[in-house]
């Protein structure tokens, strides 16, 4: 799993290279695609960014072409970031050979083993989740106090 994380973070690094943005630029956009619209306060909750740094990174992002801010109509004031759908497909393009190795992989499970692994998938991404805000929680404890902390080891 370590491996095929790694190789994909390598692999969007590629693209993110080839796109002309920064990698973390490029998740934030692949969850903002995901997520549909939203504000950039959403944006910020579903990253763990703050608030000021995705200003930076939509500010990137809408200077490349790959998103941009829209006022709701109905309260002037309120901005919601989307993505550039066309601009996305030129990236999406780059993901294909992933996509076909992929597929061509899958293609050897029969459809029990694939529930099992669409519920491994869901379940560590609810472990990711999970993860990420103790993470937060070490984050925003003062230096000088986190040795204290009391962090598990992790399973061999």
């Amino acid at each position: 799993m370590r491996r095929s994380s790694a190789q994909g973070v390598m692999y969007g690094q590629a693209v993110a290279n080839i796109a002309g943005i920064a990698q973390s630029d490029m998740e934030c956009m692949d969850i903002l695609f995901l997520e549909g619209r939203v504000t950039a306060g959403r944006l910020a909750e579903v990253t763990g960014l703050t608030t000021g740094a995705i200003t930076g990174v939509v500010d990137r992002l809408e200077k490349a072409g790959y998103v941009r801010r829209e006022r709701d109509a109905s309260d002037r004031r309120k901005v919601f970031i989307s993505v550039v759908v066309e601009k996305a497909e030129e990236i999406g393009k780059f993901y294909v050979p992933m996509q076909a190795a992929m597929q061509k992989v899958w293609g050897g499970y029969n459809d029990e083993e694939l529930r099992l692994l669409l519920r491994f998938a869901n379940d560590g991404y609810k472990g990711v989740l999970e993860a990420t805000e103790a993470l937060k929680g070490v984050i925003e404890t003062p230096p000088a106090k986190r040795a204290s902390l009391k962090m598990k080891p992790p399973i061999r």
